[in-house]
């Protein structure tokens, strides 16, 4: 999913409002029954003789279906053992990643064929959408082995309802995304009385992209949904004191979305550094000793040995990851088989690492959000690092209204370079090859010919079934074309999260009290 810039006048409104929601209000105000005033006017909140401005109760986004929250930090991107390969394409960096949610799991068959059903059901009469969607099965064919029962039945046969998705592209993970969101907060507004209950039902009759909900448009144009329903209750009110008829962002009522997780965060939640810090979970009484103090190789232990129980030995010999020993050993030997899985194992199948995460470390390799490039790490940002930006902006016709495209999403048109030539952070619309193949780094890729790297090389990283156990290093990576599969290659999804650190329950910074820091007691 791209970074969008959404600075249109109406969206202006909406992060406004957001950040106003987010201020202090004195007498209770949002942390208390009474109602709010204004610190900045005097003006009181949700009071219809002073424009009935509502001020939601502060709110933390909730990890949505199938998400853990993972706590972010500090920690040394990169290679953690020698580079056997010799690529140069990991150096080591320090870099901050700040708390975000990722699937537990990898995206299963079973996930994939719902979203699959959906479409065939909603755009029935558009079988290029469906055809655009299909994972590509043919991935488990080779010149030289009988994968042919895989090719027929590994997507849909009910034994691998809970293995992870293959033959899928950068492009259809991203799709995915989307319609993940779409359907999450369709669900939401369903609850709370915003979407007709059927709405679902209405969709799924061949109804197309002008039928069907998604996120952005309810946003920006709700007018262009259809489905919508007048709630009994609601607690957000317009400026004459009526019920509102739709949910806006500064609500909270919304989910963030779900996206692929940018390489940073992949990386950094396949370490799993939170077990090396244990803090109480409660309200911070203290905190842990921030160390980085295990180089860790692999995902599932913080000791150098790669095991998890050092005192009893209980695990000893266990593989705890699905991967390719040696040449012509997928499994081990019948009687004695050493990870259980010749190909691709359930998405929960061996130990999950300290943030709950299963399968960092082999199993299927995974997407990520980054455009590849093999010396990143020299120019790359220390906060929140990535790369495959490219700004844009929604459409708006010659009558000023939105449009929406054949799934039914705003249409979104590039930024002019001439507008944003004279900005501080940033001067074109397109910098995914930012200092790395653009005329200001003066260094070119001839793609096919001097390189297989190119803009649309997305990163793929965490090893899979059929690799060495070089590759289930977090800190190695690789790339792939957006737009081809592989029957090593699957995904999980990531969502942003925006507030303390530590979690919901916590707060930022350090707090100390009311005292001032200078304050001193009168001598009598």
């Amino acid at each position: 999913m791209h970074m969008q810039n959404l600075l249109s006048g109406r969206s202006l409104m909406i992060l406004a409002a957001a950040a106003i929601s987010l201020s202090s209000c004195k007498n209770g105000g949002i942390f208390g029954k009474k109602k709010g005033k204004s610190d900045v006017t005097g003006w009181n909140y949700d009071d219809k003789n002073m424009g009935n401005f509502h001020v939601a109760k502060i709110k933390y986004p909730k990890a949505g279906p199938g998400l853990v929250f993972v706590q972010g930090g500090t920690f040394v991107m990169g290679a953690k053992d020698e580079d056997v390969m010799g690529d140069w394409n990991n150096v080591p960096r320090r870099i901050t990643v700040p708390s975000f949610f990722i699937d537990e799991t990898e995206v299963a068959n079973v996930h994939y064929r719902e979203y699959l059903y959906w479409l065939e059901n909603t755009f029935s009469n558009d079988t290029a959408i469906m055809k655009k969607a299909l994972p590509d099965t043919l991935v488990w064919r080779e010149e030289l082995a009988y994968n042919e029962p895989y090719v027929e039945y590994y997507f849909r046969y009910p034994s691998y309802n809970y293995y992870p998705v293959v033959g899928v592209s950068w492009r259809q993970a991203h799709d995915f995304c989307i319609w993940r969101t779409d359907r999450v907060n369709e669900l939401n507004l369903m609850k709370k009385g915003y979407m007709k209950k059927d709405a679902a039902k209405r969709e799924m009759k061949g109804g197309g992209g002008d039928g069907s909900f998604n996120t952005e448009t309810y946003l920006f144009n709700p007018e262009l949904i259809q489905n919508r329903a007048k709630p009994k209750k609601s607690e957000f009110k317009d400026i004459n004191g009526k019920p509102r008829t739709t949910v806006r962002m500064e609500d909270g009522v919304l989910n963030m979305g779900y996206r692929l997780p940018t390489e940073a965060e992949w990386e950094y939640a396949a370490y799993g550094i939170l077990d090396q810090n244990p803090s109480p979970r409660k309200k911070e009484k203290k905190s842990g000793e921030e160390l980085v103090s295990n180089q860790q190789i692999y995902s599932w232990s913080n000791n150098p040995n790669g095991l998890r129980d050092n005192r009893r030995g209980s695990w000893q010999g266990k593989f705890l990851a699905n991967f390719k020993r040696g040449g012509g050993d997928n499994m081990g030997v019948a009687g004695g088989l050493n990870d259980r899985a010749a190909i691709p194992g359930e998405v929960r199948a061996f130990y999950p690492n300290a943030f709950g995460l299963y399968n960092m470390s082999g199993n299927v390799s995974e997407w990520v959000q980054d455009v590849y490039r093999p010396m990143t790490s020299i120019d790359g940002q220390d906060f929140n690092y990535f790369r495959g930006n490219k700004f844009m902006k929604y459409y708006k016709n010659a009558s000023g209204e939105y449009e929406r495209d054949t799934m039914g999403r705003l249409k979104k048109v590039d930024i002019p370079d001439e507008e944003v030539k004279n900005r501080r952070n940033y001067q074109r619309n397109n910098v995914i090859n930012y200092l790395d193949g653009d005329s200001a780094s003066q260094a070119f890729y001839g793609y096919g010919i001097t390189s297989l790297i190119s803009d649309q090389s997305r990163v793929i990283k965490g090893g899979s079934w059929n690799d060495r156990a070089y590759w289930l290093s977090p800190g190695t990576r690789r790339f792939l074309e957006e737009d081809q599969a592989a029957s090593t290659v699957g995904f999980r999804c990531a969502q942003t999260y925006l507030g303390p650190p530590e979690g919901p329950g916590f707060k930022e910074g350090n707090i100390f009290g009311k005292r001032k820091q200078n304050s001193r007691k009168k001598k009598k």
